[in-house]
């Protein structure tokens, strides 16, 4: 091939190979440290591998979810408040294996960027990490992309994939039947949904990322920035406990859509959920971005968690138990209503949020 005088490399396109070997070489310790039965193979091959055998499993069905963490990234990005929303990411896609009976079994991710910064990359992955290490989830592999032109400078997108199992014959959800006890449990904050109208309520109120966060009541000294980027809770490890208890019959991750549109995606057309508002206290942070918005109740109850992040219909007579296993894992336990017989809106409200 002949030489040429103005001849070009892949960096000077955009691309620096040595930064991606960089990163993949930093952030092997936090993979390795969310290792589990079953990996076969770590970060550097074409694929992971993982031995369902070796995890336990002797009859398994696989299950997967893919997921992002929304524009909820857009404020990490100008805040620069990055070591969290890998944990978010992993959340999003566990919390939704696990309401099928699932245990997470491993996780990939993608990282898109125009011009691949190391410790950018490096704070969002061991994010990463630490989301499967609470998930019990092994990080075996991901893709780094760096692609210029398609963001503006500091900009990245992210996709996280998470694949499960469990024994044939053990998926949720099952039958439902009235009297079923509704269980809540206490989400983190805004979780990962809903951060388009965040930032617009945000915005019109005045305020900047680094202003005090107006609800923190003196708690805390977080910025507002910094509250609103509180992680998404991850409940695999209690709601699995739970499910070995006995008595669940389905659980619904409450996500885009709120109480509203993800409780119907767990019953049949014959049940009917019935949730009490009044069996909670509205977490400060809903009453801010819901006062400031001036949002109708239905609004916000089909767009945020308001303070529940995952609901589990339970047999009355196992709600006890299964309460406790819960509240002994470190949950938040709330009884939010039950479900009844009956046709039409599939959840039915009644009190007021406050």
């Amino acid at each position: 091939m002949p030489n040429h005088p103005n001849a070009l490399t892949y960096k000077d396109a955009g691309v620096d190979i040595d930064a991606g070997n960089a990163l993949v070489e930093r952030i092997k310790p936090a993979a390795k440290s969310t290792d589990r039965p079953g990996v076969m193979a770590g970060l550097g091959g074409f694929g992971g591998l993982f031995d369902l055998k070796a995890a336990g499993y002797s009859d398994p069905v696989i299950v997967a979810a893919t997921d992002g963490v929304g524009t909820k990234l857009r404020i990490a990005i100008d805040t620069g408040l990055l070591d969290t929303v890998g944990i978010d990411l992993v959340a999003m896609c566990v919390n939704d294996l696990v309401c099928q009976g699932a245990e997470p079994l491993l996780f990939l991710d993608y990282f898109a960027t125009g011009k691949l910064s190391v410790d950018q990359a490096a704070r969002v992955i061991e994010g990463i990490a630490e989301g499967c290490r609470q998930a019990g989830a092994a990080l075996i592999g991901g893709e780094t992309a760096e692609m210029p032109g398609m963001y503006t400078d500091g900009d990245f997108d992210l996709a996280g994939f998470a694949v499960g199992a469990m024994e044939r014959g053990q998926a949720l959800p099952v039958v439902t039947r009235p009297g079923d006890v509704l269980l809540g449990l206490a989400s983190s904050g805004v979780h990962s949904n809903g951060y388009s109208l965040v930032r617009r309520i945000v915005a019109d109120s005045g305020l900047g990322w680094e202003a005090p966060c107006p609800f923190s009541a003196g708690e805390t000294v977080d910025t507002l920035g910094a509250a609103l980027l509180a992680p998404t809770r991850i409940y695999v490890k209690p709601a699995l406990e739970a499910i070995r208890t006995g008595g669940v019959r389905a659980i619904a991750h409450i996500t885009g859509g709120g109480l509203t549109e993800n409780l119907p995606r767990v019953l049949d057309n014959q049940t009917v959920a019935e949730i009490d508002l009044d069996g909670w206290a509205l977490p400060p942070v809903f009453r801010w971005l819901i006062g400031q918005a001036g949002l109708a109740e239905a609004e916000a109850l089909k767009t945020f968690n308001c303070g529940i992040g995952l609901v589990l219909a339970v047999a009355s007579e196992a709600a006890g138990t299964v309460a406790a296993t819960l509240t002994e894992a470190g949950e938040s336990v709330l009884h939010i209503g039950a479900l009844v017989a009956g046709e039409g809106p599939a959840v039915r409200y009644r009190g007021t949020l406050e």
